[in-house]
């Protein structure tokens, strides 16, 4: 059977197509994609008409599956064909400025497998964030897939690759909350949540759900959620990214306090900051780039929190679907209606 993949063609133009994928190559593995996540991310490259990704842009960046082939056993980084992987978007390099002295978590230049998906015509496609995983087979660096146990279902793991890890390590990496924090999350959709439960297994004393949408606060309650109102705070994260959400943040941190800029903001936002005051509270602001995780160490770690219960992937998973059902997705992520939907190629 032909490959197939969701590709975003021109501006405005998106459809479910058949396309072809090539053996890998040295350093590479090919992938059977099991399960992706549909990440508002994948939006933002529509609506930005491919958001600096060379068109024709293959959708998709948080996705799991198998390993069919890999280009050398000795650049493989040990992966096996059987092996399960998550496919992470922010794997390192290993040789810019910042890899070199030693923060692999800020790498500038995450390694790619360009030439490697095609559209029927032969066209080069441009895989979302490396990965292209809106399809039933993708190619990627070795770094890039991260070995994780088969007991955690393909749906869930799949969530690890984007929300998840943006999420959790927006809380231990980039802010790194201290147990007994009072945190403040604004948006809680997948990511939100994701901030929520990281907040909670820091060991946070408050965490503050805060969403225009009633439905999505009963949820964050049952993912570790404290408070449903607004409160000063020593950590508020703004997962949405708009001038509101940036604005309301600010004004939660109590002295001291710091903000965590998440959401990807769509072009040409801004936010207007009170200088005196900001210097009077000692504020803190961070930009969190996917919550600065690192697969090869992150993703290992999140699947054991899982496994063990300590983080519920679970109830993040509100339905699957096929493929073909891209669009109905993205439809019901817009709406609010689901935490993830995941597609199962």
């Amino acid at each position: 059977m032909a490959d197939r993949g969701v590709v975003l063609g021109e501006p405005g133009s998106v459809a479910l197509e058949e396309i072809r994928v090539d053996p890998p190559g040295t350093g590479e593995v090919l992938v059977r994609i099991e399960a992706s996540g549909v990440c508002h991310s994948d939006l933002h490259v529509i609506q930005e008409d491919g958001w600096h990704h060379t068109l024709p842009v293959l959708l998709g960046h948080e996705g799991a599956g198998t390993v069919v082939a890999v280009g050398d056993e000795d650049g493989a980084g040990g992966l096996r064909e059987g092996d399960r992987v998550v496919l992470g978007w922010k794997a390192a390099c290993g040789r810019c400025a910042m890899c070199l002295r030693g923060e692999p978590r800020q790498c500038k230049k995450p390694p790619a497998a360009p030439g490697r998906l095609h559209r029927h015509d032969g066209a080069e496609l441009t895989p979302v964030l490396r990965t292209g995983t809106f399809a039933t087979h993708t190619v990627v660096p070795a770094a890039a897939a991260v070995r994780v146990p088969l007991e955690l279902p393909v749906e869930q793991a799949c969530l690890l690759g984007c929300a998840v890890a943006t999420g959790v390590m927006s809380v231990l990496e980039t802010a790194r909350v201290w147990e007994g924090a009072r945190v403040a999350v604004i948006g809680c959709g997948a990511v939100g949540l994701s901030v929520i439960q990281g907040a909670r297994i820091a060991g946070a004393s408050e965490i503050r759900a805060l969403d225009l949408d009633e439905r999505k606060l009963e949820q964050a309650m049952q993912f570790g959620a404290t408070h449903t109102e607004p409160g000063p705070v020593d950590f508020a994260f703004d997962v949405v990214g708009v001038t509101a959400t940036f604005e309301q943040a600010l004004g939660l941190i109590a002295t001291g306090g710091t903000v965590v800029l998440i959401g990807l903001s769509p072009a040409g936002e801004t936010a207007t900051l009170d200088l005196p005051t900001l210097f009077g509270r000692r504020a803190r602001i961070l930009v969190s780039h996917g919550g600065d995780h690192l697969p090869q160490e992150d993703f290992p770690r999140l699947a054991q929190w899982a496994l063990d219960g300590q983080l519920d992937l679970a109830s993040m998973v509100s339905r699957t679907a096929p493929l073909e059902d891209w669009d109905d997705a993205l439809s019901a992520m817009r709406g609010g209606d689901v935490i993830r939907t995941v597609l199962l190629p």
